[in-house]
């Protein structure tokens, strides 16, 4: 029983033992003699394999056998499998190179673009730099011309203060002495004392007099006599030369025209082109229709403005002065003049009798983008790229108000109907309301993302829309300064936006060389009008809302109805 139990357990832990060793079997690699007598075993040829034995371990007893011929024999199968893990890792690595390498190249790349911007960044900069330098020579020159005038001024002050104090001090000796005799008493004597000091009172003037006049004959280097003369027998304040007189803004908002009158509304679904103009010979940048006749005026990069019979089209008149691209017009409320703005930082205000430009306006620093008469006719506005606006009264020539406050180009300026509020809108994306009395800032609008282009009022005034350079048009709520609505017509830029004279239908002249349409009253867009792949720089609506006007980069004037 025992032996039983015992033998049992001696076999349990062989085959344990057994299960160890098979779990731990490896498989060696053959090497060459042990490979050639596995062929010649599997095979049969059990003579060659007992030659082959006998000479084997001949050869190795003497030891002619090298340990080349020794060596294992190669297993294809491991060699394969070693050759494609070691293929498979170099993949990898060469897929992680190109991660690396691409990753570099694009690192190069942002590199290189941040350096153009630093670049051209430096390069603004510099230009800037230079026309602060400008500036600043300009201003001492313009301060060394008035370095003689301050000084012939102090002198005369001095001069002046001299007199003052003499007359002052004489003045008290002469109190001094009426004092004393009226305190000394006497009739007779009193009477007698008030001859003899008038004639020294009398005495004491003409030396005053001669005084006066010795110290202005140091000051002018004039003769003593002249001045003595003319300080007797002349008045001392000279006689004002009279000059035109400042105009005045109004007090008060005029009531609009157009609030309680039926405007007609523009049938856009209907336009046909009728009539197109070769009208410059470079790119038309503004179109604008005279206040009380059918007339058109348009401005060009060549540097001139026409005005036009419309809708025949014939020209009625042009002129050329300014020294670069005319950017924008307006007509004067009576019609008699027109103002243009340049690029070359100036604007021009042309009467049509006399056919020539009676005023120019200079004090922009930089290019003038657009330009606006006050309803009065007194007044104009213009906006330019050195971030300000101004007003100008047309009766004097001179500047009234700068609006400063933009951080950026002001692109464009108006006044909103029968106000004295101005609004402009800029390249940074805001749009502003300013008081023209004042010069402050009253509103600012934000929610453009881009710069904006254009705005535009209707005549009832009630309605206000603003273009930006992504094809965005906003509405605006003015009094709670709020956004109303957003319509996307992009994604190209808006050049222009005009509203037809109801008010309820905006056109818009497109940088992709379209003029789109939308409806305020039903809030959908018409069709678009497609003239050419040009660019549309402006459209306006005539005041009976029955033709559109468009113009563009293509130098035609077309006209729909």
């Amino acid at each position: 029983m025992n032996e039983t139990v015992f033998l049992g357990n001696v076999a349990e832990n062989n085959l344990k033992t057994e299960e160890k060793h098979q779990e731990s079997l490896t498989k060696r690699p053959e090497v060459v003699d042990d490979y050639i007598r596995n062929y010649l075993s599997t095979k049969g040829m059990l003579k060659s394999l007992d030659a082959f034995q006998n000479e084997w371990y001949e050869l190795q007893q003497k030891g002619s056998l090298s340990p080349e011929d020794r060596i294992i024999v190669p297993d294809v199968y491991i060699k394969n499998q070693e050759l494609a893990d070691s293929l498979q890792k170099l993949r990898i690595d060469v897929d992680n190179y190109k991660e690396i390498a691409s990753k570099a190249r694009a690192t190069y790349d942002k590199l290189r673009k941040e350096r153009d911007f630093h670049r051209m960044h430096h390069k603004r900069v510099v230009q800037e730099k230079n026309r602060l330098i400008g500036d600043i020579k300009r201003l001492k020159k313009h301060y060394e011309t008035y370095e003689p005038t301050l000084k012939n001024l102090r002198n005369r002050y001095e001069v002046a203060m001299k007199e003052k104090m003499l007359i002052k001090l004489e003045r008290d000796r002469l109190a001094g002495k009426v004092a004393a005799l009226e305190s000394s008493g006497g009739g007779g004597t009193t009477g007698g004392n008030k001859g003899a000091e008038r004639a020294g009172s009398a005495k004491k003037e003409r030396d005053l007099a001669a005084t006066h006049a010795a110290n202005l004959a140091a000051a002018t280097g004039s003769d003593v006599k002249s001045i003595s003369k003319k300080s007797l027998n002349a008045p001392s304040l000279p006689k004002k030369v009279a000059g035109p007189r400042e105009a005045v803004l109004p007090m008060e908002d005029r009531p609009n025209t157009y609030a309680n009158v039926d405007l007609p509304m523009a049938r856009t679904d209907r336009l046909k082109q009728i009539h197109s103009i070769k009208a410059h010979n470079m790119a038309v940048s503004a179109v604008k229709f005279h206040p009380k006749k059918m007339i058109l005026a348009t401005v060009s990069d060549d540097k001139v403005w026409k005005m036009w019979a419309f809708p025949s089209g014939e020209l009625i008149m042009s002129g050329e002065g300014h020294k670069d691209w005319i950017a924008d017009c307006d007509f004067h409320p009576k019609g008699a003049h027109l103002a243009t703005a340049s690029g070359d930082g100036t604007v021009k205000v042309w009467d049509f009798a006399k056919g020539v430009a009676t005023l120019t306006l200079g004090d922009h620093t930089q290019a003038v983008w657009g330009c606006a008469f006050h309803d009065q006719g007194d007044f104009l506005a213009s906006c330019s790229m050195d971030h300000t606006a101004k007003l100008w009264d047309v009766t004097t020539g001179k500047c009234r108000q700068t609006f400063r406050g933009h951080a950026d180009s002001v692109n464009h300026v108006g006044f909103v109907p029968f106000s004295n509020t101005l609004y402009t809108c800029s390249g940074d994306k805001t749009l502003s309301l300013w008081d023209a009395r004042t010069g402050l800032c009253s509103q600012t609008l934000y929610g453009h993302i881009n710069a904006i282009n254009h705005v535009a009022f209707s005549l009832r005034g009630d309605t206000v829309a603003s273009c930006d350079s992504d094809g965005i048009v906003k509405f605006w709520d003015i009094r709670n300064v709020s956004e109303l609505e957003s319509v996307d017509m992009g994604p190209h830029a808006a050049n222009k936006i005009a509203f037809d004279p109801s008010g309820s239908v905006l056109a818009l002249a497109s940088n992709d060389g379209s003029t789109k349409v939308y409806n305020l009253k039903d809030k959908t867009r018409g069709r678009d009008v497609t003239t050419g792949d040009d660019a549309m720089q402006a459209v306006a609506f005539d005041r009976t809302g029955e033709f559109l006007v468009t113009a563009g980069s293509d130098c035609m004037v077309r006209i729909f109805q």
